[in-house]
């Protein structure tokens, strides 16, 4: 046993030291922006060996999904010493083996085709370049740990870069280094004539990229995400960043956001930001982003860091990385003060009945659900909101029942707050390792003083329904329904009009259109003798639970008559209410929970 341990501290030694010997260094050039293309250079020193397999990733962390980001690559060759060739063969839809045969340093060039502005992929065009570390930089298993340097050669007309990497030399912000790969591609350039403004919050500098037109006003968002940064540090007590980046992409739409290690990119409405809903949304989210610095870019479920790059990093946990998330960055905001009282418990409510609602939510678990977003969460279809529920918002209704339930045990004590500073503090600041389902459940039960592991347990491994209106009694808070009363005729059918034809795009199930057999893709010509046009709900309005009617629909260039009785919706629109029955107990545990009177969190 001492020499087998003895020989594998050798071989560790030993390809430690050969990473460190070899030198990566990427050039990064756009000769001509408007063809969208960028060309790479990735330039290896100090390698010893006969063969080596380039390759690149196939998706980009924090976005689970295949994305396949080598069919964007043209031009591959290898060079050596004088520009000559090295031989090369592409064995793998994302892998080319390089026969080096002894050549110590060369040269793999290639083009990136990148046109897709979203915060998963990368953009180029006239205006900027917009990279993201997977779907432009080659790596080898071999080079994963070696460090790395990158030179941008900008287009001349482009004076800005923003990125989370150290500048070589402080003086020049086209020359960058990382520490290894894994970094590398953790940090998303944006390079153009984008605005910069800079904020320190938390002790910590940070820059804000401000891409395209907006109606945004420096100086408010400035206020409002110095709030976010110290309310989301207070959590952790400490923020682990040395300079973090925010980089802002200004469309006519939002798009989403995208966590890194030391960064973040977010699509958002250009023209929302003088809009109080479409701006909290866009805070909320900033919130969410933020978020993500501690829980997965730091702390994190096994696998999700290392990561393997040829392939899917399954985790059952997402509903803890990004559902737990998504309960945090709307009580975030609300602690920030962008929010007040009523609409936080608006927000609570709503997701709340999603849970009720969510047909799929029967048929499918949250552990599934997270295993599944490699092929179904990114890959919805019309029979997805029948099958799946999300790890979003589900997780986030798990994170918000859990919060309450660990404030109940302990009367007000601690909360979910306790346990995300103790799994920091255990994972990432004492040991840094991966962390399974267990471990979390033990911390819960440390923080709460309650084996909690049933109720996590039935919460994400079961279809069981959630006991909401249980846990959220215990906080002195009760649930009415809007549509107890709705009595308007629901049929199940949801539609899309166009060229003044009504289509069915989807069936929800076990409702009465289900059962009568109507399909996805079917024409709504007549409901009796009524042409539909393109409005189904001004004739189903005049209808009431119970009544009977004949769908006439064209499928596929035939005519088919189609019963249908209409039902009453099954439903439900949660209002949470203060109910007046409420312990002197209940009410501390609700001010604990929103942190009323100035409470503060517990370590």
């Amino acid at each position: 046993m001492r020499s087998k341990y003895f020989t594998l501290i050798i071989v560790f030694l030993l390809f430690g030291d050969i990473a460190n010997a070899i030198d990566i260094n990427y050039q990064v050039s756009f000769p001509e922006p408007h063809t969208h293309y960028a060309d790479v250079i990735m330039e290896v020193s100090g390698f010893n060996g006969e063969v080596v397999d380039i390759k690149m990733p196939v998706w980009i962390p924090g976005s689970y999904m295949i994305r396949e980001f080598s069919r964007f690559v043209d031009s591959f060759e290898v060079l050596g010493s004088g520009n000559k060739g090295i031989n090369f063969e592409k064995i793998e839809k994302n892998k080319w083996r390089v026969y080096t045969k002894g050549e110590s340093d060369f040269q793999i060039r290639y083009k990136v085709y990148a046109y897709e502005l979203s915060v998963r992929t990368s953009f180029i065009d006239q205006e900027h370049a917009y990279l993201n570390g997977s779907s432009i930089f080659m790596y080898a298993d071999e080079f994963l740990n070696a460090p790395v340097t990158v030179k941008i050669n900008p287009d001349p007309a482009w004076k800005n870069i923003s990125v989370a990497l150290d500048r070589i030399n402080p003086n020049n912000a086209w020359y960058l280094k990382a520490d290894n790969y894994d970094d590398l591609i953790d940090a998303p350039f944006e390079i153009g004539n984008h605005v910069v403004f800079n904020f320190t919050a938390a002790g910590v500098p940070h820059e804000v990229a401000m891409v395209g037109e907006g109606n945004y006003n420096v100086a408010q968002l400035k206020k409002d995400m110095v709030r976010i940064v110290e309310e989301c540090t207070s959590i952790f007590g400490e923020n682990p960043s040395k300079r973090y980046v925010f980089i802002f992409h200004n469309s006519n739409t939002s798009g989403g956001g995208l966590e890194h290690k030391n960064s973040t990119t977010i699509q958002a409405n250009r023209w929302g930001y003088t809009s109080s809903s479409v701006y909290n949304g866009f805070l909320s989210l900033v919130a969410h982003e933020y978020f993500h610095l501690w829980n997965v870019k730091r702390m994190r479920p096994v696998p999700l860091g290392p990561f393997n790059y040829d392939q899917e990093n399954y985790t059952d946990m997402l509903w803890f990385v990004e559902g737990f998330t998504g309960y945090y960055d709307d009580l975030i905001t609300y602690r920030c003060g962008f929010s007040d009282e009523a609409e936080y418990l608006r927000t609570i409510a709503g997701s709340m009945s999603y849970c009720s609602n969510q047909m799929g939510a029967a048929y499918q678990s949250l552990s599934e659900s997270s295993l599944d977003a490699w092929i179904k969460y990114y890959r919805s279809h019309e029979n997805s909101n029948n099958s799946t529920v999300s790890y979003y918002t589900k997780g986030g209704v798990v994170g918000a029942l859990l919060d309450m339930e660990i404030i109940a045990v302990t009367n007000g004590k601690k909360s979910l707050d306790d346990v995300m500073f103790n799994m920091y503090q255990e994972y990432y600041v004492k040991n840094d390792k991966a962390f399974t389902k267990n471990d979390f459940m033990k911390m819960v039960e440390m923080v709460s003083g309650k084996n909690m592991n049933d109720f996590i347990e039935n919460a994400v491994n079961t279809t069981s329904a959630l006991p909401m209106k249980k846990v959220i009694a215990q906080l002195g808070l009760s649930f009415s329904d809007l549509n107890e009363k709705d009595n308007s005729a629901f049929s199940g059918i949801n539609s899309s009009a166009s060229n003044g034809k009504l289509s069915v795009t989807s069936i929800i199930r076990n409702s009465p259109a289900w059962k009568s057999g109507i399909y996805v893709n079917d024409e709504l010509v007549f409901m009796d003798q009524y042409r539909i046009g393109d409005d189904l709900s001004k004739f189903s309005s005049m209808k009431s639970p119970g009544d009977k009617v004949v769908f006439t629909v064209n499928r596929g260039g035939f005519l088919k008559s189609i019963p249908m009785t209409f039902e009453k919706t099954p439903f439900v629109k949660y209002v949470i209410n203060k109910d007046v029955r409420a312990t002197e107990q209940n009410k501390t545990n609700f001010k604990k929970w929103l942190r009323l009177k100035g409470d503060v969190i517990s370590k």
